[in-house]
């Protein structure tokens, strides 16, 4: 893939929770000029002018997931009056280690509702989970009408995006969802492993370098 193709696979992220409106304003020209497909921050940011043809996201119950169905609903359902395109939830972790992948799938369910008909991903923050809570949670996304499946916040201590996670997450959703890779990804040679192991979307704060690093 060249340069441009990877360019529209990139959301141009900005999490830090000290970012300030300029330098968000600095983030969507940055991602203006590069071509990337979206700019993702924070709530808090909302709403931000872009250019025509630049998706918003943000992100929700985020980084930690450990909120309340509810407020994480209502927090995707401020998002998008306030002008998000895709929201990215945390999935509540605490339900995948304890198995209640019933109680997973309501409250990815709850969020959806909450977004109407834009676009939800799931950071299920696979670096923390088994093979087989990787599986279940892509599942789970699926059943409750999740459009992509995301690797991880990058805030997570355990890591970010792996390319064996993007394979199992692409192997159980086919190609009925997408999937994204995020968290430690800051070169090309990372990224286009991440593309080849099954991913159609990237989280990246470094796009410049690995958007450098390709033809």
């Amino acid at each position: 893939m060249n340069r441009t193709d990877v360019a529209q696979m990139i959301d141009h992220t900005l999490l830090k929770p000290e970012a300030t409106a300029d330098d968000v304003r600095a983030l969507i020209a940055q991602a203006e000029k590069l071509g990337t497909f979206s700019v993702c921050v924070s709530p808090n940011q909302l709403p931000v002018e872009v250019p025509e043809g630049l998706a918003v996201a943000t992100v929700c119950g985020f980084p930690s997931g450990a909120h309340a169905s509810n407020v994480k609903a209502e927090e995707a359902r401020t998002a998008v009056a306030n002008g998000a395109d895709e929201v990215d939830m945390v999935v509540n972790l605490k339900l995948v280690k304890e198995g209640d992948y019933d109680a997973v799938e309501a409250d990815i369910r709850a969020v959806k509702e909450a977004c109407g008909d834009k676009l939800l991903k799931v950071i299920i923050e696979s670096a923390a989970l088994t093979d087989e809570e990787i599986v279940a949670c892509c599942k789970a996304s699926e059943a409750a009408g999740a459009d992509f499946v995301k690797t991880s916040t990058g805030f997570h201590p355990a890591g970010g995006a792996s390319v064996h996670a993007v394979e199992l997450m692409r192997a159980t959703v086919g190609d009925r969802l997408g999937v994204k890779a995020s968290g430690g990804i800051r070169d090309a040679a990372t990224a286009t492993a991440m593309i080849e192991a099954g991913a159609n979307r990237l989280g990246l704060s470094a796009s410049q370098a690995v958007l450098d690093g390709l033809v």
